[in-house]
């Protein structure tokens, strides 16, 4: 486990959890307030996060909607920066994990994904296979996405610069966290076996 960079992307939008409950205003008179709502105005960006060992790497904002060549793009640009701080033997010996995402197998990022890490990935297409609709087996869907929503969303946001922010600064509290991210790492193993003892069914009662 302590070699595998299990990574995932997740949308982020202006309202997201942050859902809100009508507001009334009791008044004799009518007061001719306005109430804001989410729908005045819409954004969304996709998340990329990856987590090996006890560091959290990332985030990395994509802006547009993520497909097959930006996604190349990323693994070839993107990802190494990302992975600068990762110590050197770590990177030589490290797994890469992804979803059944269509992005992710498409054929060159394939064919890139089997030079740069020649059977090192874990994925479609890939040697060692990963299921496509994963149900919470990786850390960033049991622990980071819940921790990283619940610190952004704590507030109303209110604009698209403002949730990038939140983000950041939410990453940055999480990457301090060693020990909670190591300890999530750990138990991937364990919801494994556990996903593969009920045939893929829910398994987290038995934990």
């Amino acid at each position: 486990m302590p070699y595998i960079l299990f990574t995932d992307e997740a949308t982020f939008t202006r309202n997201s959890i942050n859902n809100t409950r009508n507001s009334h205003n009791w008044v004799q008179d009518n007061p001719r307030g306005t109430v804001e709502t989410n729908f005045q105005t819409r954004f969304s960006m996709n998340v990329w996060c990856g987590i090996i060992n006890d560091m959290l790497i990332g985030p990395v904002i994509v802006e547009d909607r993520m497909t097959g060549d930006s996604y190349l793009h990323f693994l070839q640009n993107d990802l190494p920066e990302q992975l600068e701080d990762v110590p050197l033997d770590t990177r030589r010996h490290m797994y890469l994990q992804q979803d059944g995402a269509p992005i992710h197998y498409t054929r060159m990022v394939i064919q890139h994904l089997n030079n740069t890490y020649p059977n090192r990935w874990i994925g479609q297409g890939s040697l060692i296979h990963w299921p496509a609709r994963s149900p919470d087996l990786t850390p960033l869907d049991f622990c980071l996405w819940g921790w990283l929503k619940g610190e952004v969303y704590s507030t109303k946001v209110d604009t698209r610069a403002d949730l990038v922010a939140r983000i950041n600064i939410a990453c940055v509290r999480i990457k301090d966290r060693h020990h909670e991210l190591r300890r999530a790492t750990c138990s991937t193993l364990q919801r494994v076996h556990k996903c593969i003892e009920v045939g893929g069914g829910i398994f987290e009662n038995l934990l």
